[in-house]
């Protein structure tokens, strides 16, 4: 029986799809039929269901239409049932309940339970349990290939039959721990093949080395003396068609380099802006030249006030002051003038035809012979006429617009009649309502470089074509020519950089806007906390060539993680704080102990911190019962506290009514008769200092999709890979009172209507290294001393971790 479409539109958002989701749905006829199917097999209440259920059954839907397998659509209303009950969580299940079908006629539900992992739980414990039983029978071969056995481990654990159910952050986690205890951290038997030894002439011994995760890798490497850079001609150095314009630009220039970086102010910047800004004004920079900031504002649809000041922003706490900022806009006199002058050359025409005309003038989607428009021919009078009614506003936008008559014979389609001009009915944030018509990027571009004396016009290889059109219509107008060079852009693998995207994530309410700390927006890694240091030094290490940079997340984290280490103070933090009261202690014992802030660099100098009779540690740093691989406190082994002069001793412990440790009896040894194996981080209970410091939320930041290439998910697709673990939220963390010395010494907003300060006083800046924990900083959400707000910027490697275990 045939359904509706308003019927099929109520259905699909009672399983919690959103209304683009379910438009996207509708769209496609032979999904939205077997969604239909897959919800009336579920046989849900008028209702509907949650969204974590719908999207399952979405899935399920999905892959039933790819399947087109009968015995899957035999066991479909299985399937469903199992998802409404809770018993499917997950689309893995859904996968693997979609394998297990195809391959049966009849189910057994105790097989079927088995196969999908219903039911099956893994704590912290079991996941610890059987890492470390997987390691045990593989010791031999791990001993033997260390290091390099270590995806080949993961890859095994992720097919094991429990734990493959399991968190596998939480897996990979405790594999590198167990790596860690079992190996040691990496030394040069870990380097690639052919790096060991000396005979390397300085380069790299690792691969974390190679990567950057280390400064020495890179203290003799600069960008703008090796490589493409480099390789650039010097100021004068760019033919022209006209040698008096070289003699003119010089003299404008005296002989010094000129860029630009010109951003589309309709979006903010993200990662792969970082390396445009590092090249156009770090090589300006290096030559003592000067770089203009260029806002090519010639869409008035897309611009917005927001995204001008946000990118100046950004550019000045990139550490870098434009020459000049400038506008396209500022130009449009000239422009216009330049297109009039492009018509009377016979080099520019007045087109009518559609868009679709156009394309298929120009070979269509079969890659047909192109043709000549129409219009191409008409007398230079008619177009400069047409021209100046479209400026009068006598056309509506797309009746006409301003083409170049470029060659139609070239195999490159950047000279097939570029467009010029168009009409447009919006009025320009500068210019207001002066103008009904405006430029191109392909019009405007070169001819602002050149009225701006540009020396070296560096874009990426996406414009590699246009560098021929570039030439074209400078050379038409019998203007200065400016170079244009081309290098690989920089892409972050696994990150989202499409403004429509990230856009779509903001408006739907999936992610806490354009600065939330899990996006690669400037904004966002800006809050998270990222140094704009660490993103040059990331930028560099990275280098500048013609290729695309295709970066992995964890090289830029090492980047980031290399670049914290020494250069920010390190304070005692506990994720999860449990209560120790030292029983043998006076109520009003107070010891006083000195904590560098960073060993490794006594310049940061030192706090002082009280111990009491009342302490916290970490939970994560007690058990109740002792085992071979744990030496932290349980009740038969002491503890160290970071710093502190005796150990303690665990005596009993305190549980509530659901069985959970909220406080542990014990004693300072103070006799020092037992030697504890380690030390942990701690906190004390002393009003007189302000201590503990309470936080309001502690925000630990992980990869926002689950999948590698999220660049690449179509946008209905985008809510399915997001992580639900990308954002963990804890409400009861502690740190030490040394936060505030920090804050004292880089002062932040205190309150909400302090927005605007500069750069050094924003809560960001205040950064620290939780040891055995990570790196964070203050969240712009942090109200006053009294509610902090962190960020995690990034984890510790292992490597750090057992450093900063003792």
């Amino acid at each position: 029986m045939d359904v509706s479409v308003e019927e099929l539109d109520r259905k699909f958002m009672s399983i919690g799809l959103n209304e683009t989701r379910v438009k996207d749905t509708l769209k496609n006829k032979k999904l939205s039929s077997a969604l239909n199917r897959v919800i009336d097999e579920a046989k849900l209440k008028e209702s509907g269901c949650d969204r974590s259920v719908g999207n399952l059954l979405m899935t399920l839907a999905n892959e039933s239409l790819k399947q087109k397998d009968t015995k899957l659509q035999k066991h479909e209303p299985y399937i469903c049932s199992k998802i409404v009950k809770g018993d499917i969580k997950s689309t893995l299940q859904v996968n693997a309940a979609i394998g297990y079908c195809k391959n049966t006629d009849s189910i057994n539900e105790e097989e079927f339970d088995k196969e999908l992992g219903v039911g099956v739980t893994c704590t912290p414990e079991q996941i610890t349990e059987l890492v470390g039983q997987y390691i045990k029978e593989n010791e031999e071969k791990i001993v033997e290939q260390r290091y390099a056995s270590f995806n080949a481990t993961s890859s095994a654990l992720r097919q094991h039959p429990i734990l493959k159910w399991a968190s596998q952050l939480d897996v990979k986690q405790t594999l590198d721990k167990k790596y860690l205890e079992l190996l040691g951290p990496k030394d040069e038997r870990d380097a690639p093949t052919g790096k060991k030894g000396k005979g390397n002439k300085g380069k790299a011994d690792t691969k974390e080395q190679k990567k950057g995760t280390t400064s020495s890798s890179k203290s003799n490497y600069n960008m703008f003396e090796e490589g493409f850079l480099a390789k650039l001609h010097k100021p004068g150095g760019n033919p022209q068609l006209i040698p008096e314009r070289m003699k003119e630009h010089l003299q404008a220039t005296g002989g010094g380099v000129v860029t630009r970086f010109p951003p589309e102010p309709n979006g903010y910047l993200h990662i792969g802006h970082s390396k445009a800004i590092a090249v156009n004004f770090g090589f300006a920079r290096h030559h003592k030249g000067i770089c203009y900031l260029r806002f090519d504002d010639t869409n008035p649809e897309a611009e917005e006030a927001k995204y001008f000041e946000s990118i100046k922003d950004i550019i000045s706490w990139l550490g870098f002051s434009p020459y000049k900022i400038t506008y396209s806009s500022d130009y449009f006199d000239q422009l216009y003038a330049l297109a009039e002058l492009l018509i009377k050359k016979d080099k520019g025409y007045i087109c009518h035809c559609t868009d679709a005309e156009i394309k298929k003038a120009r070979g269509g989607e079969e890659r047909g012979p192109r043709y000549a428009c129409v219009h191409r021919n008409r007398p230079i009078e008619e177009s400069l006429a047409e021209f100046r009614n479209m400026r009068d506003g006598k056309y509506k936008p797309k009746e006409a617009i301003l083409r170049m008559k470029q060659n139609l014979d070239d195999g490159n389609p950047q000279m097939w009649d570029l467009i010029a001009y168009r009409v447009l009915d919006t009025p320009h944030p500068r210019t207001g309502d002066k103008w009904k018509i405006y430029p191109t990027y392909d019009f405007t571009h070169c001819l602002v470089d050149s009225f701006e004396n540009i020396t070296h016009s560096l874009c990426t290889t996406e414009f590699i074509l246009s560098r021929v059109s570039y030439e074209w219509l400078c050379n038409s107008l019998e203007v200065y020519c400016p170079a244009q060079r081309e290098y690989g852009r920089l892409n972050v693998v696994g990150t989202l950089m499409s403004k429509r995207k990230i856009m779509k994530l903001v408006n739907e309410g999936y992610v806490h806007g354009w600065d939330d700390p899990r996006l690669y927006t400037l904004v966002a890694l800006r809050r998270r906390g990222v140094p704009p240091g660490a993103i040059l030094e990331f930028v560099s290490d990275v280098g500048v060539t013609t290729a695309v940079s295709n970066i992995e997340v964890a090289r830029f984290e090492n980047c980031v993680r290399s670049f914290l280490e020494n250069s920010v103070p390190r304070l005692m933090f506990l994720p999860d704080p449990v209560k120790i009261t030292l029983e043998n202690l006076a109520d009003d014992y107070r010891e006083e102990i000195q904590i560098p802030f960073n060993p490794k660099n006594p310049s940061m100098g030192s706090r002082t911190q009280y111990l009491t009779k009342t302490v916290y540690i970490d939970r994560s740093d007690f058990r109740e019962e002792a085992s071979s691989d744990f030496f932290r406190l349980t009740l038969n082994q002491p503890v160290g506290l970071f710093r502190a002069s005796c150990p303690v001793v665990a005596k009993k412990i305190i549980k509530d009514d659901s069985g959970k440790v909220v406080e542990i009896i014990a004693e300072y040894d103070q006799s020092l008769s037992m030697k504890p194996k380690t030390f942990v981080q701690w906190v004390s209970e002393d009003s007189a200092s302000g201590s503990p410091v309470r936080l309001s939320e502690t925000r630990l930041y992980n990869n926002l999709f689950k999948c590698d290439n999220p660049a690449a998910l179509k946008d209905h697709d985008l809510a399915d890979q997001l992580n639900p673990e990308s954002e963990i939220v804890l409400k009861n963390s502690m740190v030490e009172t040394g936060i505030y010395d920090l804050i004292k010494s880089a002062p932040w907003p205190k309150t909400d209507s302090s927005a605007g300060v500069d750069k050094a006083g924003s809560p960001e800046s205040v950064r620290f290294q939780a040891m055995r924990v990570g790196y964070f900083c203050l969240d712009k959400t942090s109200k006053g001393q009294d509610e902090l707000v962190l960020n995690r910027i990034v984890s510790l490697r292992g490597e750090e971790a057992a450093k900063n275990k003792d």
